[in-house]
């Protein structure tokens, strides 16, 4: 047996043997570009605190990692597509490996936010090659089985990511979590030599160059727009970055449409299956990393879970996504994928529904169902349409068919994020406005404790160590009337701090609430959306060989 798999698939005639350990490599690959983010959500109060981080700082240490991600997918996975998919794999890895450790470093805010970017480009090389390696290393009949195991995987990652990262946070600081992703980057760098074949596209021209820039500008405006508006306010770098984004989106559509090898042939997406299920797609992982957001929140601060805690608690929808995977790859080929499909996104749309009833009473168990639901609908539904998007595209592209089925993944997430947690911070202001209405505590504590549901709860902390100095002085005062004033106080500032506590956590959990219903309604319109672009019968759009295509094109000229 070789040492380092040098055989391209392309010259294979019949299946690569060892391909579903292949798969293993891919799905290693696929797990810690997913676990980046998701760790980062249990150990972000830590950073905040050694660090000094702003809200601004968190926040472009959290989307650093999402801007060149997103915005390179298209452009890198064309040329991982030409010159060698293997090979955007292992750059990835080393790229992603490097940030990591880079972020392990990190002093300082920028330095970090620095670290989060150099990963992200290491994510725009890995994603994309991974659906490319796996489109091409096994056969048609096999890959819907093969992406349905990549999807889980993903889904996996969701969960996996905050329980091993509060596990490290128990006796280690915040940079450890950076290192969860180095021992898995080095373990697929060398499974990818020894078990993934090489590929690449078997004829492929000169690269769109201009097409891949302005995807770029495009798609990392689009990013920033959504990140910097609902966060920080439409000033002019919000207004700026949209309207980039949108001559630039307009630009690139209208250069690929006159483009005789566009990066992307943007006619693809009037083929009613391949947008219904990028649409999919994309409304899944806002609901998914929209939810994730605030119920991570909600498990540390209200209910008091400390990280490990929290992401123990949060399995269940890790366990659901491989039983929904499990169910639809038995139930597409029956039924079709409109009706999986649709399945999926009406349980999402419920699983949004449920967490309405979120109130100040709700305990865990009230998360469990909701949880389980969204699990299964992720399930459900992504494998498919994963599948109809790498469908569509010939072997020549499939890099670039990775690409778009990622980026509608990252966009969907950013819109999620931002939009949901947007929504999610004014809902908390403006219950916690009103639940202290009338309270004797300062202006300044106030809206304080209206910046996030952490700051809400470190202010009734304050309160209560203050009440407890005061209580303090009380009992070590000789004089029985200054003890008897200095017991009062103390009373009455535990009760302002006991009353700030429970206005916090009522304030946020009825914002869960309200986000939640926002996001059930954004879904349950996409669910009628897809339902009506997805068409009744599978109908694969057909693939023009490289070949074919190089005749029809000599005619033509």
């Amino acid at each position: 047996m070789r040492l380092v798999m040098t055989e391209p698939v392309e010259r294979m005639n019949r299946p690569y043997a060892r391909r579903w350990w292949a798969l293993l490599v891919l799905c290693l690959s696929l797990l810690i570009i997913v676990m980046a983010n998701t760790a980062l959500t249990v150990a972000a109060p830590d950073m905040t605190k050694d660090l000094g981080l702003s809200g601004a700082d968190l926040q472009w240490v959290i989307d650093g990692y999402t801007v060149p991600y997103a915005a390179l997918m298209l452009l890198l996975g064309a040329i991982g597509d030409k010159y060698s998919r293997r090979g955007a794999l292992v750059l990835g890895l080393v790229v992603f490996g490097g940030g990591a450790v880079f972020g392990y470093l990190a002093g300082s805010a920028t330095t970090v936010i620095a670290a989060r970017a150099v990963m992200g480009v290491g994510a725009a090389l890995i994603m994309p090659a991974t659906l490319s390696l796996l489109a091409a290393t096994f056969p048609r009949a096999e890959r819907a089985k093969a992406i349905t195991l990549w999807t889980a995987t993903a889904g996996l990652a969701i969960a996996a990511g905050p329980v091993v990262a509060g596990a490290l946070l128990r006796d280690h600081g915040w940079a450890s979590t950076f290192l969860i992703n180095v021992p898995v980057a080095a373990v697929a760098l060398v499974g990818a030599f020894v078990l993934v074949p090489p590929s690449r596209a078997g004829h492929h021209d000169r690269i769109d160059y201009v097409g891949g820039l302005l995807s770029v500008i495009w798609a990392g405006a689009l990013i920033y727009t959504i990140i910097e508006g609902p966060h920080f306010g439409w000033g002019a770098k919000a207004v700026t970055a949209a309207v980039v984004a949108g001559v630039a989106l307009t630009a690139f559509v209208l250069w690929e449409l006159r483009h005789p090898r566009p990066i992307l042939d943007v006619r693809r997406f009037t083929g009613r299956r391949f947008a219904g299920s990028n649409l999919a797609v994309a409304l899944f992982f806002l609901a998914v990393f929209g939810a994730f957001y605030y119920l991570t929140q909600h498990l540390q601060f209200v209910l008091g879970y400390d990280a490990l805690e929290t992401g123990v608690r949060m399995l269940p929808l890790a366990g659901a996504v491989f039983a929904g995977s499990a169910l639809t790859g038995w139930l597409t080929p029956r039924v079709g994928m409109k009706w999986t499909v649709g399945a999926g996104m009406v349980g999402g749309t419920t699983a949004l529904a449920l967490l309405t009833r979120v109130d100040a009473a709700s305990a865990y168990r009230d998360l469990v169902a909701p949880l389980v639901i969204l699990g299964l609908a992720i399930g459900l539904a992504l494998s498919p349409c994963t599948d109809a998007i790498m469908g569509a595209f010939p072997e020549a592209e499939l890099g670039v068919g990775g690409a778009v089925n990622d980026t509608s993944l990252e966009l969907g997430g950013s819109l999620g994020i931002a939009v949901l947690g947007s929504l999610l911070a004014t809902s908390y202001g403006d219950h916690l406005t009103d639940a202290t209405a009338g309270s004797k505590l300062p202006a300044s504590a106030l809206d304080t404790a209206r910046d996030s549901v952490g700051a809400g709860y470190a202010v009734a902390q304050g309160i209560g160590d203050k009440a407890h100095q005061v209580a303090a002085r009380a009992a070590a005062a000789k004089d029985p009337q200054q003890a008897a004033r200095l017991k009062q106080q103390a009373g009455e500032l535990a009760g302002g701090a006991r009353q700030m506590a429970d206005a916090v956590g009522s304030a946020f959990s009825d914002a869960v609430a309200h986000t939640s219903l926002v996001g059930a309604v954004i879904l349950g319109i996409g669910t009628v959306l897809v339902a009506v672009l997805l068409p009744r019968r599978e109908s694969p759009a057909p693939q023009v060989k490289e070949e074919e295509r190089e005749l029809v094109d000599s005619a033509a000229g």
